[in-house]
């Protein structure tokens, strides 16, 4: 009779702990209440503060966090464009769990630099505005949104209820 030897299998151990450090970190971003780098997050905890007469300072801020669906709060990392006096948010043409929570329910609330500001998210309908927002969008970025057709892309526009 042959015994057969068990190799080891070293790479198994390096498995299990890549996916003991994931879910780690998945556990970690549900945890925190807000968005976590790409995994979404709940209700966004900071004081509240009014919207200022002026979105300018969003020159300087590439990412904020978006809360949606007040009912049960959903926040994401997304990128914001000032443009006074409203602040825009662009899904491109994804129906992004954001943009439906939007679609039916427009109280959202961002918060960036340490405050929170209730909004309420209007989905941009007109070419002219979206092109405006493409323009700044450039400047801003360094690109244009990839597709620009206002009838197929998710752009909202943010403003004071």
């Amino acid at each position: 009779m042959h015994r057969f030897r068990v190799a080891s299998c070293p790479g198994r151990s390096r498995r299990a702990r890549r996916l003991a450090l994931g879910l780690v970190l998945a556990v970690s971003a549900l945890a925190c209440g807000g968005p976590f780098v790409v995994f979404p997050g709940g209700a966004l905890e900071g004081p509240t503060a009014p919207a200022p007469a002026s979105w300018s300072f969003t020159d300087e801020i590439d990412t904020v966090q978006l809360e949606t669906n007040p009912a049960d709060p959903y926040s994401v990392n997304i990128w914001v464009l000032g443009l006074d006096p409203h602040l825009y948010v662009h899904a491109g043409a994804s129906r992004a769990t954001w943009v439906e929570n939007m679609e039916k329910d427009p109280q959202i609330r961002i918060r960036m630099g340490g405050s929170i500001y209730e909004l309420v998210a209007t989905r941009v309908e007109g070419q002219p505005e979206f092109d405006r927002f493409a323009e700044a969008y450039e400047k801003k970025y360094g690109n244009r949104p990839r597709n620009e057709n206002v009838a197929e892309a998710y752009l909202f526009r943010l403003s004071v209820p």
